[in-house]
This record gives C-alpha cells, sequence and structure tokens, in this order.
C-alpha cells in the first residue's frame, strides 16, 4: 500500500459537528479533500448552507444538518438524517465552540453551564448518540474531538471554557477504553491558538503579543493546519494503533515554559 494511499478516506461518511464555524469549516473540507462524504452539522441552516456549496465545489459529496449539539433529540434526529442520506457514519469531529471572558468573580450559574453545554455536555452527548450507531453498523469508526490548549495548564480569562475542555480530555481517555472492544478509536486534538469567532474578541493587541511571544514558533495558527491531524486520526489505515491521545497543534505553545 502507497503511503498516500493511507490517508485516502474515500468511501468514508464523516460528520463534522461545528461545522459552520472557522475550525470546523477547515475540518470538515479538509475530511472531503481527503475523499470522505461529509455532514455538517450546526445551528445555523444558512451557514451550513454555505459550507456545503463549498465542498460541492470541489467534488465532494456533502448535506448540512441544522441541529443544537447540547440537546439529546436534536442530535439523534440528525444523526438518523444523516445516515438516511449519506449511509453508516465512520467519522465523527466534535468541534462546537463557545468562549467568555468574564471574570471568576462574575461568572454566574447561567455563563458557567451553558460554556459547559457547549464545550464538553455537548460533546459527551454527541460521542453517546454517534458511537451507539457506529456498534450498530459494525465497521467500527473514529471519534475526534476538538479540545484546546486551555485544557492545561488552564490560561487566564477563560476559566468555564478551560474547565470544559479539561474534561473533554479527560472524556476522551475515557471513551478510548471504553469503546476499543467494538474497534472505535477516540482522539483529541488541541489547537494552540488560531483566530476564529468565539476567539476574536479574546484577543486584543497584549494578549495576541503574549500569545505569540509564548509561542514558539512565533505566530497564530491557521485553520488549515489542523487538517492533516485529523486525517491522520480520521483515518483506520493510517492510525490505526491511536487511540487515547491528546494531539497538540499549537506551534509549541504548550512546550515552553518561560
Amino acid at each position: 500500500m502507497a503511503t498516500t494511499d493511507r490517508f485516502d478516506l474515500t468511501g468514508c461518511v464523516a460528520v463534522v459537528i461545528g461545522g459552520t464555524g472557522v475550525l470546523g469549516g477547515a475540518i470538515a473540507h479538509g475530511l472531503a479533500e481527503a475523499g470522505a462524504s461529509v455532514a455538517v452539522v450546526g445551528r445555523s441552516k444558512e451557514r451550513g448552507r454555505e459550507r456545503v456549496k463549498a465542498l460541492e465545489k470541489i467534488g465532494a459529496k456533502a448535506i448540512s444538518v441544522s441541529a443544537d449539539a447540547t440537546v439529546p433529540e436534536a442530535l439523534t434526529a440528525a444523526e438518523a438524517e444523516i445516515e438516511h442520506q449519506l449511509g453508516a457514519i465512520d467519522i465523527l469531529v466534535n468541534a462546537p465552540g463557545v468562549n467568555s471572558s468574564t471574570p471568576f468573580l462574575e461568572i454566574d450559574l447561567e455563563e458557567w453551564h451553558r460554556l459547559l453545554d457547549v464545550n464538553l455536555t455537548s460533546v459527551f452527548v454527541a460521542c453517546q448518540v454517534f458511537s451507539r450507531a457506529m456498534i450498530a453498523a459494525g465497521r467500527g469508526g473514529s471519534i475526534i474531538n476538538i479540545s484546546s490548549a486551555s485544557s492545561g495548564p488552564p490560561l487566564s480569562r477563560v476559566l468555564t471554557y478551560s474547565v470544559a475542555k479539561a474534561g473533554l480530555n479527560n472524556l476522551t481517555l475515557y471513551l478510548a477504553a471504553e469503546l476499543a472492544p467494538h474497534d472505535i478509536r477516540v482522539n483529541a486534538v488541541a489547537p494552540g491558538f488560531f483566530p476564529a469567532e468565539q476567539n476574536r474578541r479574546l484577543l486584543s493587541a497584549d494578549r495576541r503579543k503574549a500569545i505569540v511571544d509564548h509561542t514558539p514558533a512565533g505566530r497564530l495558527g491557521e485553520p488549515d493546519e489542523l487538517i492533516g491531524a485529523i486525517v491522520w486520526l480520521a483515518s483506520q489505515r493510517a492510525s490505526s494503533f491511536v487511540t487515547g491521545a491528546i494531539i497538540r497543534v499549537d506551534g509549541g505553545f504548550t512546550a515552553k515554559t518561560i
């Protein structure tokens, strides 16, 4: 087998929850380029349709499904719709995200639960819903959760988000062991700092400089720089013995101390 063939996802069905966002959109595009049929799941119908049009322009088979990832019934319905239109699901990428810079003493329970629901609970629910479908299909699969450099050590100004991403890492490790008997691999990719909608207002000029100064690569990341790690983890032939891994794509941010 040629090395490049190991990364060929032709015949696979991939679901990207949060695929209407900047990073999720780049991931959906990368999976489609590798040959997968892609279902883009997000709250915005308009953004979903736009994403599908972009994927169809590169010759990919793609659909958009509108769903609130924090609602189990909505994800169950989304899974059934995707399976009906595209077939059995092989790859699930969980990339929902919302952030806030509220100081610790000012965080109320409404904000706390909202961020945990989007960044952690929705991933738990999606893993449950889609792993059940994968088990029923009997052909294994790959689940990839999008973590963050803030998952540990935690970053300043984003307490709830950091707590959620730390929980997501733990969930990833637990599910890697839980689902291994079903030939379902569960991994996470932890991006560093990429310009995206959820952190745009958090990246003031001073904070951006501090981040870049702490990043050995000396810059922020570009969304398409996540694609290589995602396609590798998605491919059963390229990463068949990789599960429970948290792959950092952060320009060395978490490798540097002082």
